[in-house]
């Protein structure tokens, strides 16, 4: 796409991060890095947003997905997304260094008896998805120990993340966030936008930033944000790069809905083909 190299060049400029480099030959472990991971998801989405040309009737993004969801809305323009995204990986990478923490990925079990138990061991319910998945979040000795006692008819998977983000442990983030944003004018959404603290459609984008702060220590309830998309008679769901995680969701979550997940650049025709259709 003409231009997009430039504007790639000018991003990596602004989050101090070689994007193109990070988003073609780098391999897992140096993208694994928060503070690389995060600008790259954000910058990769907001790129092929563009690509796509689309104009989508309702926008939502999973933790830090909501940055870009507020790019593609017109609450933030995309440098200034980036460079929020910028503070906010470098502010939970150091907020995760202060206490050795982590995640862990619940899958299946009664939804009741997986939340009591995460309780009782101190965690906290940092991703509740829907579609049987809550990820929970904690230091490594709670996480140890839940492990040892899981709940009923529940598997559970250790995830590769550096820290326990969505929980208590981010708090620091949170307070720096704020000061980050202070001089920030956002805009008023110009689609339908979802927040991930509760589901709920915002229409105030001063509103939105601020739950943008608060959500780096607070549970992502996309299980809501999916609930909240059946009752505005969402029929199509197109999942930006990584893609996969959130179509699979909605695959048992949203039945009957179509869903694209982009995950090369080979699933762009699906992608139009399914805006087209959905014009």
């Amino acid at each position: 796409m003409p231009g997009l190299a430039d504007r790639l060049s000018a991003w990596s400029d602004l989050v101090g991060l070689d994007l193109i480099t990070y988003g073609t030959t780098a391999d897992a472990d140096e993208i694994r890095d928060t503070a690389v991971a995060q600008p790259l998801l954000v910058a990769t989405g907001l790129a092929v947003a563009e690509i796509l040309g689309a104009s989508p009737d309702v926008v939502a993004g999973h933790s830090v997905g909501e940055l870009t969801a507020a790019a593609l809305s017109g609450v933030l323009t995309p440098e200034q997304a980036l460079a929020f995204v910028r503070e906010r990986g470098q502010a939970m990478a150091k907020a995760a260094a202060v206490t050795e923490t982590g995640m862990v990925a619940v899958l299946g079990g009664v939804e009741e008896d997986v939340l009591a138990a995460i309780g009782r061991h101190g965690l906290t319910p940092a991703n509740i998805n829907g579609a049987g998945q809550i990820v929970a979040g904690g230091t490594l000795a709670q996480l140890e120990a839940f492990r040892a006692e899981p709940p009923a008819r529940a598997r559970l998977i250790p995830l590769s993340v550096a820290g326990a983000f969505h929980t208590v442990h981010m708090a620091s983030a949170v307070d720096y966030l704020r000061e980050v944003v202070a001089d920030v004018t956002p805009g008023d959404p110009s689609t339908t936008l979802l927040s991930n603290a509760d589901g709920a459609v915002v229409t105030s984008g001063a509103a939105f930033v601020e739950r943008l702060i608060n959500q780096v220590a607070s549970p992502v309830r996309w299980d809501a944000c999916m609930a909240t998309m059946a009752g505005q008679g969402v029929t199509a769901m197109i999942e930006l790069v990584p893609g996969g995680t959130l179509t699979g969701l909605a695959k048992r979550a949203l039945r009957g809905v179509t869903t694209v997940a982009l995950k090369t650049p080979d699933d762009l025709d699906a992608a139009r083909k399914v805006l087209h259709e959905s014009a």
